[in-house]
């Protein structure tokens, strides 16, 4: 942050809040689209919805393959059933512990980030997640940006 010389000690006004959403996101590597789902907490439920989410992208004769992290809601052991009754299009796959450069969504909230938050105000949460699904919204469709910043060209 710059500061004039003549001012002494600088105040800067913000808005108070410690609220956060969780937004669950993958990235189809072959053509860039991108596929968001916002919830209000990360847990064993609501990342069984993102993955009902993506199913409906399934294509015939390709199975979804999902690189994760290892949260402890993506091991959850109330997935098991689910997961088992939908192995034929559905994979589950984690990285290796503290690699997060390994998996592309990474790359995607990072530009997120770049693109929509920084050096901006939002004095309201619900202004922040308007810019950030506006984002989202445009990369939806197959598109370029993703696919290159995946690094499938």
């Amino acid at each position: 942050m710059w500061v004039p010389p003549e001012i002494v000690d600088p105040i800067l006004l913000h808005a108070p809040t410690r609220r956060s959403v969780a937004v669950f996101g993958g990235v189809c590597e072959a053509d860039g689209r991108l596929v968001v789902r916002r919830e209000d907490k990360f847990n064993a439920e609501s990342f069984q919805a993102f993955l009902q989410q993506l199913l409906h992208h399934y294509r015939r004769g390709k199975k979804i393959v999902v690189i994760l992290d290892n949260s402890r809601y993506h091991h959850a052991r109330a997935l098991e059933p689910w997961l088992r009754e939908h192995r034929k299009f559905l994979s589950l796959d984690f990285l290796p512990p503290y690699s997060p450069e390994l998996n592309a969504i990474e790359r995607v909230w990072k530009l997120t980030r770049r693109l929509c938050t920084h050096n901006r105000y939002f004095p309201t949460l619900e202004e922040l997640l308007e810019a950030v699904f506006t984002q989202f919204d445009s990369w939806r469709k197959p598109n370029q940006t993703i696919r290159r910043l995946c690094a499938i060209i």
